[in-house]
């Protein structure tokens, strides 16, 4: 068989997205952010709204997605993504515009912007990567680290008395009445993969139609900062993470009716 037949379209498994630039990822092997950069470009190819989307990311591992995920994009600082976002999609309300954070950005020092915008029903979309620990940082407890998880700052591991508990931070949102969906998965699996893909591609069209604040978790691996390899990480993850943070829709439906909190 020639080479030319083996490449036909009909042939092909497998093709980089085209939102996806050619520079290298600087994400440690094993590590759960290159995967959802994947899945993120695809949908913007396949939604056909390059042009019109604005990703905003603040600091954190993702730092750098501008790098490699060819749309418009804005930094902010960290743990205001939210607040930058809610400006870019209030004065263009014609973008499709998402946030992509890590847990110590989020769950942490931008707890305050993520909870207002999701309460205020801010129509953008947040994908929220949630690996139990400080990444970019040095490995050090984050607000989603486990009770007995071992990071830099508990090297005994977590304990609720000292360091309180961990912050089931999608649940929270999930009450808010400016959420239209929020949904928590995970990419470790083909499987995993796909649901996660239709969970990003669902919040996306939620900010495409004016539904709200769509909020995606995605419950990830920091196999470097866990001391583990890809696979031991991935395994720990379903042990250990999987229990306290289970993948599945938490909440799928329209914001709240604004004239269901007027006074009477």
């Amino acid at each position: 068989m020639d080479v030319k037949d083996i490449i036909k379209p009909e042939n092909l498994v497998y093709e980089k997205p085209g939102m996806l630039t050619a520079n290298t990822m600087h994400y440690c092997p094993g590590c759960s952010h290159g995967v959802v950069h994947k899945l993120i470009a695809e949908i913007i190819e396949d939604l056909g709204i390059q042009e019109k989307t604005i990703g905003v990311a603040p600091v954190g591992c993702s730092v750098f997605a501008y790098n490699y995920i060819d749309i418009d994009w804005q930094e902010a600082a960290h743990g205001r993504a939210p607040a930058l976002a809610t400006g870019i999609s209030r004065t263009n309300p014609d973008k499709i515009v998402f946030t992509y954070q890590g847990d110590g950005d989020l769950a942490s020092i931008g707890t305050a912007e993520i909870m207002h915008a999701c309460n205020r029903g801010e129509n953008f979309a947040v994908i929220f990567i949630n690996n139990g620990i400080y990444g970019m940082t040095g490995g050090q407890m984050a607000p989603t680290t486990l009770l007995g998880q071992v990071t830099a700052t508990t090297p005994y591991g977590r304990d609720a008395e000292r360091n309180g508990y961990p912050l089931k931070i999608t649940e929270l949102i999930a009450q808010l009445p400016g959420t239209s969906y929020v949904t928590r998965q995970s990419v470790h699996t083909p499987a995993a993969i796909r649901r996660c893909k239709k969970a990003i591609t669902k919040a996306f069209e939620a900010a495409m139609d004016k539904k709200g604040t769509s909020f995606v978790e995605v419950v990830s691996t920091c196999n470097m900062n866990w001391k583990m390899t890809p696979v031991q990480a991935n395994q720990w993850m379903e042990e250990n993470m999987f229990p306290f943070y289970p993948p599945g829709d938490i909440k799928d439906g329209s914001k709240a009716d604004p004239a269901s909190f007027k006074q009477n």
